[in-house]
């Protein structure tokens, strides 16, 4: 990662002065993903002042390696994990409601293949007698979803879901394949951003209490016992803080952070991970037969899989592999044709080969330590684990284990009141109800003509661009229409559905520290197949003029930018001295 900047920002700046001042703080979080996020978020509305610090960007590993679903947890109920799928239900209500700006119901469809098949596998593994997978046919699929229905009637909203005939399944999917007897709809949901919901939990518990610090690109580097090393690895300076909690919400880093937080002791190992690997593929003809569906499917082995439009392309997931080492996982090429002949089983008559891969993401699921053999048996639920003071530490370290997007809410939420408990302190806001960033008085369907109109008028930005921003950033799109103002504007020139204040914008206000940040995570631009080598070195050039580097560092990060994206994603190109404006590819080699 780029390590010689020379300037980082001033209010980054400010927030290093104001932790290096602190003699002592109650709550250090270590990990940046979506749970250490809302346990920073739950922390801060209670006022108490945390620190958070991540070693990369925030959402930047299994937090942004998602497959984008937001979902009621559907298959836990085979595993008998019945108080996950009742939570996972409340949750991805919740959401809906207080993240509209990003979270959207979404139809599902399951093709099934029989009517009967594999009752007797289903029992046995509901009854932990086997983990062999197997198909499962339309009356277990029926159970499984009559069960659900009932949790979202009880603790959601969702329509119930459907169950229909050859005849009918034939007619909306003429493109399925000839072993698809019949199948089920129901409804559950999606996240079009998830990094973006990411910082704006970050922001919003920043501006509710100042005494709340989140640093991106810090890294835990040592521990004496009373007091912990930290080290902006952007700069290389070091700094100390003498926490009373440390908080280890590293996920799949969370046995190494121990090792480190209890330097030459043993600790029990906590995590299992798995890494799940993702593909985003540009092909017409099955974006057409989606028509905004999801299919919900299983493949020749009887692995769950999913398919869904995706910013004009299809998302195609995923894998479940074990997996030691976290650090920089890909989706490598074995991967990428188990999920294409995956893909190819529910449709086999398209034909979509590796030239139609425009991006791929990966990333290790922090799992609890398991030793089952079958790895979609590990549980997706989540659990505390403190380790208390003991010789040689004098602070509580309170582990962060599992869980998965749709109930970062609720897992903050125990964590935070576990170190409220542990501080002294009560809860003063609940968040079950509170609205996120850009969701805050998100306009309904029926008055956002209205919104849209007014700060037209408050901005003097077209009713179309207004709109545009209000898709990108919910009704935060109100500040970057005022900010975009203040100064003259212009599109980029290379991808002029932006413009160059937005960009502006998102760099001085979301903690972006490198290009990657900004093209991967701020912006859906290189998940969503808009990269071009043009576009990359034009971005990389205004957020170099914004942080105030030269010109040798400018080209050393875009190479590295590049390397990345090429390493990481599957995006391959050529340096800027070679521009041309089609697309980057994904390699193959």
């Amino acid at each position: 990662m780029f390590s010689q900047v020379e300037n980082c920002g001033e209010i980054r700046a400010a927030k290093i002065i104001k932790i290096q001042q602190m003699t002592a703080t109650p709550v250090v979080i270590v990990g940046g993903g979506i749970n250490g996020i809302s346990t920073f978020r739950e922390l801060a509305l209670q006022g108490i002042p945390v620190v958070m610090v991540e070693q990369g960007d925030w959402c930047q590993a299994a937090s942004g390696a998602l497959s984008r679903m937001i979902h009621g947890g559907l298959r836990y109920l085979e595993t008998g994990e019945f108080s996950l799928v009742k939570e996972s239900v409340q949750e991805r209500d919740r959401l809906l409601k207080n993240a509209p700006h990003y979270v959207h119901p979404l139809r599902t469809t399951v093709p099934i293949d029989s009517w009967s098949g594999g009752l007797i596998n289903a029992g046995k593994r509901f009854l932990r007698l086997s983990e062999r997978p197997a198909r499962r046919g339309a009356l277990i699929i029926k159970t499984g979803l009559s069960m659900y229905d009932l949790y979202t009637r009880q603790h959601g909203s969702m329509p119930r879901h459907q169950l229909n005939s050859q005849r009918a399944t034939k007619q909306r999917w003429p493109d399925f394949a000839g072993w698809v007897k019949c199948s089920a709809t129901y409804y559950d949901a999606w996240i079009s951003q998830p990094e973006r919901l990411g910082i704006e939990l970050v922001n919003d518990a920043e501006q509710a209490n100042p005494q709340a610090l989140a640093l991106n690109y810090v890294k835990l580097i040592a521990s004496d016992g009373e007091t912990i090393t930290l080290q902006d690895t952007l700069s290389g300076q070091p700094f100390t803080l003498h926490p009373h909690v440390v908080v280890n919400a590293t996920g799949a880093w969370i046995d190494r952070l121990n090792s480190t937080l209890i330097p030459g002791r043993s600790a029990k190992k906590l995590i299992g991970g798995t890494k799940g690997s993702h593909l985003i593929v540009r092909h017409p003809r099955l974006l057409a037969a989606l028509n905004g569906e999801m299919v919900y499917y299983e493949n020749q082995e009887g692995r769950v899989c999913i398919m869904f439009p995706w910013f004009g392309n299809v998302l195609v997931g995923s894998t479940d592999i074990r997996i030691d080492n976290p650090d920089d996982v890909i989706c490598e090429a074995d991967e990428q044709r188990y999920i294409l002949e995956s893909l190819k089983f529910i449709f086999p008559q398209f034909s979509i080969n590796d030239s139609d891969v425009l991006y791929t993401f990966s990333g290790v699921r922090p799992l609890p330590a398991s030793d089952s053999t079958l790895n979609g048996r590990i549980s997706r639920n989540h659990s505390l684990i403190l380790l208390p003071p003991e010789a040689g530490r004098d602070y509580s370290t309170l582990c962060l284990v599992g869980g998965k997007w749709t109930t970062f809410r609720r897992f903050g939420e125990q964590a935070a009141d576990k170190v409220l408990n542990l501080l002294g302190e009560k809860r003063r806001v609940n968040t079950e109800d509170l609205a996120i960033g850009g969701g805050k008085n998100y306009p309904a369907d029926e008055k956002m003509a209205d919104w849209v109109q007014r700060i037209s008028q408050q901005t003097g930005l077209g009713n179309a661009r207004i709109s545009q921003l209000l898709t990108r950033y919910g009704t935060a799109a109100a500040d970057i229409a005022a900010f975009m103002t203040l100064d003259a504007d212009s599109p980029l020139e290379h991808f002029p559905e932006y413009s160059r204040n937005e960009l502006r914008y998102l760099i001085q206000h979301e903690q972006v520290q490198t290009l990657e940040d900004l093209l991967v995570r701020r912006t859906p631009m290189a998940i969503g197949g808009q990269l071009t080598q043009a576009r990359v070195s034009e971005v990389g050039k205004l957020l170099a003029a914004e942080l105030g580097w030269d010109s040798a560092s400018s080209a050393q990060h875009l190479q590295t930018t590049l390397s990345r994206l090429a390493s990481l994603h599957g995006l391959t190109g050529l340096y800027p001295t070679h521009l041309n404006e089609g697309p980057l590819h994904v390699s193959n080699e």
